[in-house]
């Protein structure tokens, strides 16, 4: 079916352009494009989109305000075309927490040509908002922005970082860990999952896919809601109870253990399953470091980026889980981790706080 989509963006320029690499794909129709939600809107009672191209900063009325509406009234996938920058990537945690699917990046010079090269990127988003499934109760958005390296990388596993563990054996330690891979859909399921945490609870290590800048935004913001403390993780930071660490955009995460205690390692590295940080790499650093002293959970998302770790957690005696289908705001990567026998309970997203507290005691 050919998915119908709305633009939403001041800058002609960016209507324009968008609107002609669009038209090149016979599965996107371009049915509209505004300079502002107000005209948007006129336009859009006469014929709905299947996903809205939408920017936040805008006159008459801004993208969040818009982007609020809709999720009220019809909700409807949203892309979000925000500015790689600090003030912009706290703008887009708003848009995220409004019910937005994911992020499309844009540099604030040179545009025409980035769109212009970065048209992979765009159809890509499309394609995958489409897709998701939005008004799922306090479960809807993610920011899964999808680089233009990420488009043209080749396929590469968890090898390019580290060797698949191999008999691993660990020694049981008072220090637990639970790992959380997630992708379209995740910002909004973490929040309530990790909002829903005693300050009492294990060490949480979480890859959420996201790009720089990105991620900093995203922990403070849960850091500011949650009763334990939630960080973008830095190199040789300790895991320990009553703490989350958020994988770096655009950086890989890896567990590790000196005596009892855990660390996360933050490195540079290719893209694995076309992401960095990738779900694959934390997980099977868990399963070479941790083993049965962890727990593995992988979340809503598009792809199967962590279905392989997850599996080597299980195989190294992690206890695994996936959420459930119905919970999802994209039912992908929980189903290649369950397709592949790595998964020991599928749950429900409210229940995954449950599980988080009952392994922790």
């Amino acid at each position: 079916m050919t998915i119908k989509v709305m633009i939403v963006d001041d800058s002609s320029v960016v209507r324009q352009v968008m609107q002609d690499l669009l038209l090149k794909h016979r599965d996107i129709e371009v049915i509209g494009t505004a300079p502002d939600p107000i005209f948007a809107m006129s336009k859009m009672q006469n014929q709905w989109p299947d996903v809205i191209l939408l920017d936040i900063e805008m006159p008459r009325m801004d993208g969040i305000t818009f982007l609020k509406q809709i999720m009220s009234t019809r909700p409807t996938p949203v892309v979000i075309c925000s500015t790689l920058t600090e003030r912009g990537a706290d703008i887009t945690i708003e848009a995220m927490a409004a019910g937005a699917i994911s992020i499309i990046t844009k540099p604030t010079l040179g545009l025409r040509d980035f769109l212009q090269e970065s048209a992979n990127q765009l159809t890509s988003a499309i394609r995958e908002a489409a897709m998701a499934k939005v008004g799922i109760a306090r479960a809807r958005p993610s920011t899964s922005a999808i680089s233009q390296e990420r488009m043209n990388a080749p396929k590469l596993t968890a090898d390019a970082i580290m060797d698949a563990p191999v008999n691993s054996q660990h020694l049981p330690t008072t220090e637990k860990i639970i790992a959380l891979g997630t992708s379209t859909g995740g910002t909004q399921a973490l929040e309530q999952v990790l909002t829903a945490l005693p300050a009492t609870c294990p060490g949480l290590v979480i890859v959420q896919h996201m790009p720089e800048k990105f991620t900093q935004s995203f922990a403070n913001r849960l850091n500011n809601l949650c009763a334990i403390e939630v960080f973008e993780a830095k190199n040789n930071d300790r895991i320990v109870p009553g703490r989350a660490l958020i994988a770096p955009g655009g950086k890989h995460m890896l567990v590790k253990r000196s005596g009892a205690q855990y660390y996360v390692e933050v490195i540079d590295g290719p893209l694995v399953s076309r992401h960095r940080p990738s779900v694959d790499v934390l997980f099977r650093s868990v399963a070479k470091n941790a083993g049965k002293n962890a727990i593995g959970i992988i979340m809503t998302g598009m792809g199967d980026d962590g279905a392989r770790g997850i599996k080597e957690m299980h195989d190294t005696g992690a206890v695994t889980y996936a959420q459930d289908e119905a919970s999802c705001v994209v039912f992908g990567m929980p189903k290649e981790a369950i397709a592949l026998g790595g998964i020991k309970q599928i749950v429900s997203l409210d229940k995954i706080s449950q599980v988080i507290e009952q392994y922790g005691r």
